[in-house]
């Protein structure tokens, strides 16, 4: 087992060797199978397509799921960075599928879209601005081909801040923006969180924990938040649920990849070393985030928020919004929910989207 971070975030705990034993690699085997036939999209007006196109200079891969291709397109910007939500989709995007065509795209340095590529060729590229470009040359490259004059732009977690960067930069492509996870101020986010870490600790009485919390403190402070930093500031609050609520542990997302028809072995792997590949060269930018003086935003916009998420705590989100002027805003509380809204709560993401969103793209 390896470690890498989620969001910069967490340690994964994500197996990335498939069992040895040819047996349990043939059980895996069948359950994939399985499950790709359940995923089949057989509508004659569906869409159904996974591929590379070259954006911003590289190849990377799109993967394009619709019961109804005259439904609205969600493009879906996934966290991490590099945590690709393709391999997981499974989890609970059928549903959405008849309503929405949605599109997920691996980043520069996130999954299969990391293997297509020499790194040294891509790591100087690995910049947040480069990511905005890439997403908006994405959403260019899907109205065209599908032939919709604009999408509905979705962002989760780091995806956030590729997303909202996005929208203010050409918002022209898109109906509307929905934040899950929302990324408004990356030091106050990291106050918030290893607070609520601490206070946790002191209730549950973890002296591990509080000696770990102890070590980086003042935290963030004024000292740089470097990777070791960060992984014990995230480490306890996601122990205590900030990640998946009600949960000290995430393993239906960190080894939802294994079961995946759409990622083999090598890519499943790749989700761990495009990580640790992104990570310390986005992180100084990361850090730096603050979108809490952005006073005007120039399309709709609507937050997906869980309420017991300490991964991106919520409270920035909301004072965010109550201050900015929108054509629209509406927050949504999903009281289930941590940080992980569309797999903790696949059905009241699926309403979500219907009733808030949907009639945006009209």
């Amino acid at each position: 087992m390896k470690n890498a971070l989620l969001f910069c975030v967490a340690l994964l705990n994500l197996p990335l060797a498939l069992a040895q034993d040819s047996g349990a690699e043939k059980q895996l085997a069948n359950a994939r199978a399985a499950i790709a036939d359940l995923q089949r999209i057989v509508a004659p007006a569906g869409i159904e397509e996974s591929y590379k196109t070259t954006i911003g200079g590289i190849d990377q891969w799109l993967n394009v799921r619709g019961q109804d291709r005259t439904n609205p397109i969600i493009l879906f910007v996934h966290g991490g960075p590099a945590a690709p939500i393709t391999p997981t989709m499974w989890e609970f995007q059928r549903p959405i599928e008849e309503y929405f065509t949605v599109v997920h795209w691996d980043q520069r340095g996130a999954g299969k879209t990391y293997l297509e590529s020499a790194p040294e060729k891509v790591a100087p590229t690995i910049r947040i601005e480069r990511y905005v470009d890439d997403a908006i040359e994405v959403a260019e490259y899907v109205r065209k081909r599908y032939g919709k004059r604009k999408l509905i732009l979705v962002g989760h977690s780091w995806g956030t801040i590729v997303g909202m960067g996005a929208a203010l930069k050409r918002p022209d492509l898109f109906h509307a923006y929905v934040g899950i996870g929302q990324v408004i101020n990356t030091r106050e986010n990291e106050r918030i969180s290893y607070e609520y870490a601490v206070e946790q600790a002191q209730l549950h009485k973890n002296e591990e924990a509080l000696k770990e919390l102890a070590s980086i403190a003042p935290y963030p402070g004024t000292a740089p938040i470097t990777r070791e930093r960060i992984i014990v500031a995230r480490k306890w609050p996601q122990h205590y649920g900030g990640l998946s609520a009600f949960r000290s542990n995430s393993t239906y997302y960190f080894n939802g990849p294994l079961l995946s028809p759409d990622y083999d072995a090598a890519q499943v792997k790749a989700i761990d070393a495009g990580s640790l590949f992104t990570l310390g060269r986005l992180l100084p930018e990361f850090v730096q985030v603050d979108f809490s003086q952005v006073k005007t935003f120039p399309i709709p916009v609507v937050m997906f928020l869980g309420r017991h998420d300490y991964t991106t705590p919520t409270q920035p989100t909301l004072d965010w919004l109550a201050q900015v002027k929108a054509p629209s805003k509406q927050a949504v509380w999903f009281e289930r929910s941590a940080h992980m809204a569309p797999w903790e709560e696949p059905g009241k993401t699926l309403v979500s989207l219907l009733h808030h969103v949907r009639p945006l793209a009209d």
